[in-house]
């Protein structure tokens, strides 16, 4: 039988994904309920607010953090936990021709070093996460996307980043799938249990002095003097700067703000443990995949042997009991499985997407900044942007960081367009097949 993700209990709260209802590390926190002064305030404690209240407090400023439900609550909390190093559609040169040189080299180098980022904090904070550097793999589904990736290589590779070119055979031997054309892998990426990262950001970040509060709703957020007021029904905070670390998740804080990205529904499933005949002949390093097709194709084990993968969904009613079921047959269908374990854990959660499937900082105002970096890459692109985002707090100017930073550019027919990547699935699917069968 499959167990639906609202079945468990999380204390106080019900499971929303496979990392929260196996949580090893939970740690409760106490509601603001009394008036604080900060020299840094942070809505959100997901990665990027967790990064940034870690990074702060270790440059010695004063950091309070204001979650409205719990640790990793978000998106967090509810992806795959791939750690890769570079963007979801953009390669380097892309960029350089979008942002120019200074900018877009800066912006690529923080890319470049994102996932090494992650998996030394991990190290240096004795994190316990599952976490494995064991590299993340990119198979190309059709000769056309073999060509990409071999241009994708060569641009990372000549940026000095461990990016590979593998063959058909390497390809097959690496992953334990058949039928692409080969692809590459970044040595650098890897997988970890997100929720266990979250919270050992959060732990690592309090041994460094920041204070962070649960169940701490903002209601409003308000300009006083030089600095703002963040209020919540508990108390309030006064601080020199804001960062707005929501993700999808805040848009009731700015409206404005909400209209600047597509928020996208994503799907997650995990079955139960793999028997180890089986589990030998699929990623024996460990690694990650995530495919070149449209509709992508996803997959990687957590440390019980459960196999992972995840998908978007076809706009309709019932997505919640029948997309999961479609990407548990997705999953037997493309690894080749007859005897697929059972369905054991499904969970879904709003990504961010920017139009250009970049980072990007938005100016709300003096010392007020929200931040946008996951657009499919967020364990290693939230991390560092929170280590550009500290330098911010302590008094970096915001156009001398790496990332784009600019008032709202809101979307234009947002309230139609905000769900045209679910929308256009089928057609994406069709391209897909095309594909596929172009060579057969």
């Amino acid at each position: 039988m499959h167990r639906s993700s609202s079945s468990a209990n999380l204390p106080g709260h019900p499971q929303i994904s496979l990392w929260h209802a196996t949580s090893r590390n939970r740690k409760d926190r106490p509601p603001l309920e009394t008036d604080l002064d900060a020299d840094l305030a942070i809505v959100g404690a997901g990665f990027s607010g967790l990064s940034t209240a870690l990074h702060a407090a270790e440059k010695g400023l004063s950091v309070v953090v204001l979650e409205a439900e719990i640790v990793a609550w978000g998106a967090t909390g509810r992806n795959a936990g791939f750690v890769v190093p570079n963007f979801a559609k953009m390669d380097p040169d892309n960029i350089l021709a979008l942002l120019g040189p200074e900018r877009a080299e800066r912006l690529i180098q923080m890319a470049a070093g994102s996932a090494d980022l992650v998996f030394d904090l991990v190290k240096r904070h004795h994190i316990d996460c599952d976490a494995l550097q064991s590299g993340w793999i990119q198979p190309a589904h059709s000769p056309v996307a073999f060509e990409k990736v071999k241009s994708r290589v060569e641009q990372w590779a000549s940026r000095g980043r461990p990016a590979v070119i593998l063959d058909r055979q390497a390809v097959r031997e690496m992953t334990g799938a058949d039928g692409y054309f080969g692809g590459w892998t970044d040595k650098s990426g890897g997988v970890l249990d997100p929720v266990g990262y979250a919270h050992g950001l959060a732990m690592a970040a309090e041994a460094a002095g920041a204070r962070i509060f649960e169940h701490s709703p903002v209601g409003s957020i308000r300009r006083a003097g030089d600095g703002w007021v963040l209020a919540t029904t508990g108390g309030k905070v006064r601080a020199g700067k804001v960062l707005i670390a929501t993700n999808a998740y805040g848009g009731h804080l700015n409206p404005t703000l909400a209209r600047t990205y597509f928020p996208l529904k994503v799907f997650q499933i995990a079955t139960e443990p793999l028997p180890a005949s089986i589990r030998r002949c699929l990623l024996p390093g460990g690694q990650c995949v995530s495919d070149t097709r449209r509709n992508l194709f996803t997959f990687r084990f957590d440390a019980e042997n459960r196999l992972i993968t995840g998908g978007m969904h076809v706009i309709g009613p019932g997505a919640d009991e029948r997309v999961p079921s479609a990407i548990h047959r997705r999953l037997a269908r493309h690894l080749d499985l007859t005897d697929i374990p059972l369905l054991a854990y499904r969970w879904s959660g709003i990504a961010a997407v920017e139009p250009d499937f970049l980072p990007h900082l938005v100016d709300l105002g003096p010392g007020l900044i929200a931040g946008f970096a996951c657009n499919g890459r967020g364990i290693a692109m939230t991390t560092a942007m929170g280590r550009v985002l500290a330098d911010w707090a302590a008094g970096t100017k915001p156009n001398d960081l790496p990332i784009p930073f600019a008032p709202p550019a809101p979307i234009p027919f947002h309230s139609l367009l905000k769900h045209a990547p679910n929308m256009l699935l089928p057609w994406s699917m069709l391209r897909d097949r095309l594909d596929e069968r172009a060579v057969t």
